[in-house]
């Protein structure tokens, strides 16, 4: 397997630890929940439900397999992060397109479907995607450019939206696309700040926006 323990193999009281293990979870929902397809969250992932390791417990009929629903202040909060992820996805056909992205124009919004970019603002180059030390991204995805129709055969318009996206260890300062992308934004959802909800734009077009490490911003175009 693939994993990281964060310092310590198992159980811990490190709040620390415990806080960068609670974000990891937090990212991984948000980034599968604004990910197009079928969102798979396994049971028990929205209460931070472990096996200890154990990827094959299914012949085991005990604490391994079993659900404790006695949930800590932690597990319910990340439940309510997972409510609320689900809740922006649902509200959102942006999200939840029926065809592949394309990264180009087809609906006459000016601008593509999605437009993928580096930390500094500048388009993602072919460089760019082969580059194995790259730990950061950003993601444009238009509300303008769904493609679908209603049942009453009108166009499915939504917001527009910007994913900040860091995996690595240090805060990376990304810088906001042009303004032809949109003037302002507002931060939708913070992994950092789970429980943050910004009542008007926080941010403008070319603006300095720092995502801490390991961490993802969704900002909505205002």
């Amino acid at each position: 397997n693939i994993s990281r323990n964060w310092g310590v193999e198992g159980d811990t009281a490190d709040p620390a630890i415990i806080d960068v293990r609670f974000r990891a979870m937090r990212n991984f929902i948000a980034t599968l929940a604004f990910s197009q397809g079928v969102p798979m969250i396994s049971h028990g992932d929205e209460i931070a439900r472990t096996q200890q390791g154990n990827n094959n417990a299914y012949c085991q009929d005990n604490e391994t397999s079993w659900f404790d629903w006695s949930l800590d202040e932690r597990q319910e909060r990340l439940l309510a992060f997972t409510r609320r992820v689900i809740a922006l996805r649902r509200a959102h056909p942006v999200f939840r397109r029926d065809e592949f992205l394309a990264g180009r124009e087809a609906m006459g919004s000016g601008l593509p479907d999605v437009w993928w970019f580096r930390p500094d603002g500048r388009r993602m180059t072919r460089r760019d995607w082969q580059n194995g030390e790259a730990r950061a991204l950003g993601v444009f995805l238009n509300g303008e450019e769904i493609g679908r129709k209603t049942p009453e055969g009108e166009r499915v318009l939504d917001d527009s939206f910007l994913l900040l996206l860091n995996a690595h260890h240090e805060p990376v300062t990304f810088t906001l696309p042009p303004r032809r992308f949109g003037a302002r934004w507002a931060v939708e959802l913070s992994t950092v700040e789970p429980e943050r909800r910004d009542e008007g734009p926080s941010a403008a077009a070319r603006d300095r926006a720092p995502v801490d490490a390991r961490s993802l911003v969704l900002l909505r175009r205002a």
